[in-house]
């Protein structure tokens, strides 16, 4: 088929290089001149792992191009999806100015039918806005109506985004048009191979579900994280608590793992797209608020930790800070629980060196203003030289085993930070760590 995907994000990019993988004839369009140049030089704007090399590969055959030519890449496709951001808006709602834009250039160059697909996150009725948008722009240059628009929210996990489009678990399409749905069905059947997966529904029931899930895991993500303080006032260890809950069917272990907070582009956003559209239409979702609550509570934990142990005021004391994305095998710092971190640290006079395999270039956009205060090193063990504490905030796989005889070296003193948990108590105590987990009651918990 031959698609236009508009956006050339993080969505757009990925859905572009995997229908094209599949031999579609595929256009990312964007307004962003500079990324077209580069993404045409093979420069690619998002780490993701498989993504570089997929895209390359697809370009190289013509499967896959970029532009910034809507009349070329508008008029002639049979499929187009917008994969342009949806950003929060003051008041938490999405804000669709993004869409409603791709909307009205669709309206202003379609010649000829096409199923418009909403792949960004958007609110209900979203599907109905566009349409309208582009039935006004067709009536204005005298076309008559040829086109249908459906829903198809992504779930795509950062890190394993690729895997997750050509295995997905399902595929969510809302339509009110069987020709479009057997055309979304047709796209979609080579990634359906294996199992049919494929789940068609109304548009505002696809355009429901996606932060219905996004909700859901944030719920199970707040859940857990409120356990944890709890566990640590009253001398439980949530990581056994967690073994405990989790080996029930109906709970699961995914998504109960204690921490320092969720950060992203969907989860923060989605859930307080909901809230505010619960709000609007005279409802007040109360669970939605208290997600909201814990996460932003849970964020400001290593903080007091540091805190309890050190002093408010840190004017003396470096950290080295392991982690800076907000989750593994991304750059992506939207959100990132160590964007908190570090500006507290440094609002109480701490100087930070700090470490990430791949998000030190994004995190220097979002510290910009404090950057005289943080050193960013090339490799974890040089972000940990003379510090008085090791802080660690991303779980990335390089830190899970590493050296603690050279980690103890280059500390000023032992001590260890752990905001995931993924080391092991009685190691760490049994080399004369000093060890501060989430939701486990540490002896040294008061200034020395």
């Amino acid at each position: 088929m031959r698609i236009t995907i508009v956006g050339s994000g993080y969505v757009g990019l990925v859905a572009g290089a995997c229908f094209a993988q599949m031999g579609n004839d595929v256009i990312c369009l964007d307004v962003d001149s500079t990324k077209i140049a580069n993404l045409q030089k093979g420069i690619i704007p998002i780490y993701e792992p498989g993504l570089e090399s997929m895209v390359l590969e697809n370009h190289k055959k013509g499967t896959l191009r970029f532009s910034t030519d809507k009349t070329e890449s508008l008029s002639n496709a049979e499929v187009i999806f917008i994969a342009v951001g949806t950003p929060m808006g003051e008041d938490g709602s999405a804000d669709l100015r993004y869409v409603c834009a791709v909307a009205e250039d669709i309206g202003a160059h379609l010649t000829d039918y096409a199923v418009i697909v909403d792949k960004s996150t958007v609110p209900v009725g979203t599907a109905t806005k566009v349409r309208q948008i582009i039935a006004q722009e067709l009536q204005k240059r005298g076309i008559q109506e040829n086109f249908d628009v459906v829903s198809n929210p992504e779930f795509l996990k950062e890190g394993v985004a690729i895997k997750d489009f050509m295995s997905p678990d399902r595929v969510v399409v809302g339509a009110d048009s069987p020709k479009a749905l057997e055309i979304m069905k047709a796209l979609y059947a080579p990634f359906l191979v294996k199992s049919d997966r494929f789940i068609a529904m109304g548009i505002e029931s696809a355009e429901m579900t996606k932060y219905a899930a996004n909700a859901m895991l944030a719920t199970k993500i707040s859940f857990i994280n409120e356990m944890s303080q709890i566990c640590e006032r009253v001398g439980a260890n949530i990581n056994d608590v967690r073994l405990g809950i989790g080996s029930d069917s109906r709970i699961g272990y995914s998504f109960i793992y204690p921490g320092c907070g969720y950060g992203g582009s969907c989860f923060p956003k989605d859930v307080k797209a909901l809230e505010k559209v619960a709000l609007d239409f005279g409802y007040t979702p109360q669970i939605l608020q208290a997600i909201d609550s814990v996460n932003a509570a849970q964020k400001m934990l290593l903080v007091e930790k540091i805190c309890a142990r050190f002093g408010k005021d840190l004017s003396t004391k470096k950290f080295g800070i392991w982690g800076l994305a907000f989750k593994p095998e991304t750059d992506d710092m939207r959100e990132a629980s160590a964007l908190v971190l570090i500006r507290e640290l440094v609002k109480r006079g701490a100087h930070i060196q700090a470490y990430d395999p791949k998000a030190i270039e994004q995190a220097k956009f979002y510290l910009s203003d404090i950057l005289e205060h943080i050193t960013f090193t090339a490799g974890k063990y040089e972000a940990l030289k003379d510090c008085d504490a090791m802080v660690l905030v991303t779980e990335w796989r390089e830190f899970r085993s590493p050296d603690f005889e050279e980690i103890a070296k280059l500390l000023k003193s032992p001590i260890i930070f752990d905001g995931r948990n993924i080391y092991h108590t009685l190691h760490l105590e049994s080399k004369g760590f000093e060890y501060h987990q989430i939701g486990v009651r540490n002896a040294k918990n008061t200034n020395e």
